[in-house]
């Protein structure tokens, strides 16, 4: 199992940007997709983007394709975040999660492993 831990969440204005991280720990060798998704009060939890720890290929949610940009530091076990041009309907708790080889990539039941959430809340 690998241990998530994410960090960067807070309170910002419209408009403004975050950068969340994602420090992973453990296992890290059975983990091939990295991904992050977002819940908000009384929502389903879904879908924000999803990268590969040894490839190159990125995945985003139509609702911030062009805004958010997944990106990893392999030597660091960290994944990052950064989040542009944020609205309010982002606001929501982010978890990073875990994936191994196969499954979907945007499918919540397919990533085993999720960390606590850091909270973002974008104020109009």
């Amino acid at each position: 199992q690998v241990q998530l831990v994410e960090s960067g969440g807070g309170l910002v204005q419209a408009g403004d940007s975050l950068r969340l991280s994602c420090a992973a720990s453990g296992r890290t060798f059975s983990t091939d997709v990295m991904g992050w998704f977002r819940q908000a009060p009384g929502k389903e939890r879904e879908f924000v983007a999803a990268i590969r720890w040894s490839g190159i290929g990125t995945y985003y949610a139509d609702s911030v394709k062009g805004r958010f940009t997944f990106s990893r530091d392999n030597a660091k076990s960290t994944v990052y975040l950064q989040m542009s041009s944020l609205k309010p309907e982002d606001t929501a708790v982010y978890y990073c999660a875990a994936r191994r080889p196969g499954g979907s990539t945007n499918s919540v039941a397919d990533f085993y492993s999720w960390g606590p959430g850091t909270q973002v809340t974008v104020s109009s």
